[in-house]
């Protein structure tokens, strides 16, 4: 969707919309237009919507009014971006071809006003390249917002927002397309491609050269696959020269079977986001570089298939991590830890990061503790916690904090190697992390977000419809912008 700003729109646009705080008058309308509105009990709710026709200037025009709620509360961005992504939600399929938007009436900051554009560019993203039969009405029609009484500064402030958003439809795209179209190398060319020209650095190893590293782990997974496994590496200087970089580590298993312990067939499709923590790495970094962040950021991304063939790896097979560390592999399912571990040890040796951030969809356990409303979040340091906690609070993209500590480690010991990559049934997530916790180096800050339940939703959202959301990309974009930028 393209956003212009304007201080005169074309003239032959007929869907005009106005964003309005909750309570505040409808000055400037036609009479009959709020007299509706006050008979639908329209009142500037976050995210309420009334629509009415009137004559402007001798031609019948569309007049929307979309709710930002309250002034002045907690949640004014969210809810500002609700009103943006209510105008997208109704008109996207409208038959409507461009909206004059008016920001004049809600006395908005700068910032604010970019809020209402991200949330209405967020909901407008679709992925329809394989529906070949869409009827008519369903398909979007609204490709062009013509903006109009912006405060000053907007333009500047949603450049902002704009490289944010790119970075979220990026990541919704990768983790919807299917394993057929992404898969490790082809999620490679897909950032080759989006990094070209940045000013970004790429890094890509094979599997020769995972190999020679001793990443045993990590090619393990993907034995069974006859896609070759690799290791991204997207680095952006935008920083001080010689500050040390915050490294973004993604689980990227472009498909999970189980491999021989093989997952049941109902849902099994779903498994194409099992990348989904690379996912949100590729596009949190895409924003970063988007937007010439000024900061040291790396994003690192796993990326293997994991398939139960003739050479996949066995339940009770001992595999030696890059670390040095042996892992017994009692369940092939439990493989995102094995791709993780190599990938954290490998960040670790080649960047010497001031703090470690892993994303991955990695256990089923955490969507029964936190359904799909939080990421669930461990961490090494309480300092690096509470400010992914402060970002997810700003960007929505909620976490909410879980333990570790040295009583769980007893659960994943193995009698025949160093560690076992699975515990019993209880606390399942958390041994997970204790798992991930073994190949973090004394003194690194390091949080582990398992984020299983909130790449993916069965129901649209507030700024996404259904399926694939970005989770992850504004929490990052966020604590760059909080941490390292100040």
């Amino acid at each position: 969707m393209q956003i212009h700003f304007t201080a005169a729109p074309p003239a032959d646009i007929r869907l005009h919309a106005r964003v309005v705080n909750q309570g505040a008058a409808l000055a400037g309308l036609d009479q009959v237009l709020i007299e509706g509105a006050d008979a639908a009990q329209f009142a500037g709710r976050a995210g309420q919507v009334f629509e009415g026709f009137a004559s402007m200037a001798g031609a019948l025009r569309r007049i929307a009014l979309a709710g930002a709620g309250e002034v002045g509360v907690a949640d004014r961005r969210a809810n500002l971006e609700r009103a943006g992504a209510a105008l997208t939600a109704k008109y996207l399929v409208s038959a409507e071809k461009a909206m004059v938007l008016d920001l004049g009436q809600a006395a908005l900051s700068a910032d604010e006003a970019a809020a209402v554009l991200l949330g209405l560019r967020l909901r407008a993203w679709r992925h329809d390249a394989y529906r070949t039969r869409l009827a008519a009405d369903k398909r979007p029609s609204l490709a062009a917002v013509h903006v109009v009484n912006a405060p000053e500064g907007t333009d500047a402030a949603w450049a902002r927002e704009a490289a944010l958003a790119k970075g979220v439809e990026f990541t919704r795209g990768l983790v919807t397309e299917p394993a057929n179209i992404i898969y490790p190398a082809t999620f490679v060319a897909a950032c080759e491609e989006a990094f070209a020209g940045t000013g970004a650095e790429i890094t890509v190893l094979g599997e020769a050269e995972m190999e020679a590293l001793g990443m045993g782990a990590l090619l393990g997974v993907g034995k069974g696959s006859e896609r070759e496994s690799k290791l991204l590496a997207v680095r952006w200087n935008g920083g001080a020269a010689g500050d040390k970089p915050t490294v973004f580590v993604g689980k990227g298993v472009t498909f999970d079977t189980g491999g021989i312990s093989l997952k049941p067939g109902p849902g099994m499709e779903d498994m194409k986001w099992d990348m989904g923590g690379a996912g949100a790495v590729a596009g949190a970094m895409l924003a970063l570089v988007s937007r010439k962040a000024k900061a040291n950021v790396i994003g690192v991304m796993g990326l293997v298939e994991n398939m139960p063939d003739g050479k996949a790896q066995r339940p009770g097979d001992i595999v030696t991590t890059m670390s040095g560390q042996t892992v017994e592999v009692l369940n092939t399912d439990a493989e995102g830890r094995l791709v993780l571990c190599d990938a954290l040890h490998w960040a670790q040796e080649q960047y010497d990061p001031a703090r470690i951030v892993d994303l991955a969809t990695l256990t089923g356990a955490m969507i029964i503790s936190l359904g799909n409303e939080y990421g669930g979040m461990f961490a090494n340091d309480d300092t690096l916690a509470a400010q992914l906690d402060a970002a997810g609070r700003t960007s929505g993209d909620k976490l909410w904090r879980m333990p570790l500590g040295p009583n769980y480690d007893k659960l994943i010991d193995s009698p025949v190697a160093d560690i076992k990559n699975i515990g019993p049934r209880e606390a399942g997530s958390i041994t997970a992390a204790q798992f991930l916790k073994r190949f973090i180096k004394d003194g690194t800050p390091w949080a582990h977000l398992d984020i299983a339940g909130m790449v993916w939703s069965n129901k649209p959202g507030h700024t996404w419809d259904k399926g694939a959301t970005g989770y992850g990309v504004r929490l990052l974009d966020q604590f760059v912008r909080d941490v390292i930028e100040g």
